[in-house]
């Protein structure tokens, strides 16, 4: 699959949760031979991130969904 039509099946199953398409956005993306990956989230305080990975032996779209628990500052 093409890294726009996989982008594309990413925004549909987001939207397919109830999130309005126009909000929805890639963090990052990235192809390796058949398969594919990327970040996606949308605009609102508090979204969570999307990490869709898409399988090309078995052609299927796999789904993680994370919350961000915090955000420190370490020093070094």
């Amino acid at each position: 699959m093409d890294n726009d039509r996989f982008i594309e099946n990413c925004k549909d199953i987001i939207e397919a949760r109830g999130i309005k398409r126009e909000s929805i956005f890639v963090i990052w993306s990235c192809k390796t031979l058949q398969n594919n990956k990327a970040i996606l989230s949308y605009a609102e305080k508090g979204a969570p991130l999307y990490e869709l990975t898409h399988n090309g032996d078995k052609k299927e779209i796999y789904v993680d969904t994370y919350q961000k628990e915090s955000n420190e500052c370490v020093e070094v």
